[in-house]
């Protein structure tokens, strides 16, 4: 139906306008001149401001056209086309697409259009030497490039214009509350966080004390004589030097000899084991 529709609007539009296929031009002289002298990322960075893209880092349907048009232009520049030339050049690629996104033309309806839009503009213009912009080598090379790029990937491009995207978020912003400080080295919990109870057990640290400097001198100075005395008492008072260092001899002998009879122990059993595993393995 797309197909049969745009072929009546074709028709319609060949009986008042014909041959006036590419009468309006893509991109002016003056913007064909500014490309020329660019080079492929001045042409993609200008071109980028011609069509006025401006969700170009967040746009696939824009930087495929973007691509488009750039790779259509760099091309027709690499054959030395001319201005009018690139101009009537870019106008077709454009009146491609547009054929596409707004009548639903089918691969063979863009086909067709291209051979009358290269009659009109091509070598045989005859009786309008002035549409003779090409000629019969760059009318050929012209719909070779088409074929390779525009006709070869045209389902992509049907896809591109008509089947609908979800939207991914690619970014995000969040407010973050922060925490009031407080007078007491550690912050207090957050709603979300520990429960009060278990704070105020584990976390907060305990109060100072309130009793300052004078007032501890004085609770000491009321502690009675006797006890005082008692903590004065040194427990090895009674003791000699070589005393102590024969009991710590003893100790120490005790602990180490311990010690090595444990180490010795699991040696042991590390051995045995072993020893059974290399025996499994030889009658393996």
């Amino acid at each position: 139906m797309a197909s049969a529709s745009t072929s009546r609007i074709q028709k319609n539009s060949d009986k008042t306008d014909s041959p006036k296929i590419l009468t309006s031009d893509f991109l002016s002289d003056l913007q064909i001149s500014d490309l020329i002298n660019e080079n492929i990322h001045g042409v993609q960075k200008k071109l980028e401001e011609f069509l006025n893209f401006q969700e170009l880092p967040t746009s696939l349907k824009e930087a495929i056209l973007l691509d488009y048009y750039t790779s259509g232009f760099w091309w027709a520049k690499g054959k030395n086309f001319t201005v009018p030339q690139l101009s009537k050049f870019m106008a077709l690629l454009e009146k491609l697409l547009h054929n596409l996104e707004t009548l639903h033309a089918s691969l063979e309806d863009s086909i067709k259009f291209l051979g009358e839009a290269m009659a009109e503009i091509g070598p045989n213009t005859i009786d309008k030497p002035y549409m003779n912009v090409f000629n019969v080598q760059q009318a050929n090379e012209i719909i070779d490039y088409l074929k390779m790029s525009l006709f070869q990937h045209y389902k992509l491009y049907e896809f591109l214009f008509f089947s609908p995207r979800d939207e991914i978020v690619i970014g995000t912003e969040k407010v973050i509350e922060l925490v009031k400080s407080a007078d007491s080295p550690f912050p207090d919990p957050l709603e979300e966080g520990i429960p009060c109870d278990i704070y105020s057990a584990f976390i907060v640290p305990p109060p100072t004390s309130t009793l300052d400097l004078e007032d501890i001198e004085q609770v000491l100075s009321e502690e009675s004589p006797v006890e005082s005395e008692a903590t004065e008492v040194d427990p090895l008072a009674n003791f000699t030097i070589e005393e102590v260092k024969t009991v710590l001899g003893q100790i120490t002998d005790e602990v180490i000899s311990s010690i090595q009879a444990e180490i010795n122990e699991k040696l042991q059993m590390q051995e045995e084991t072993f020893n059974v595993r290399i025996e499994k393995l030889k009658q393996a």
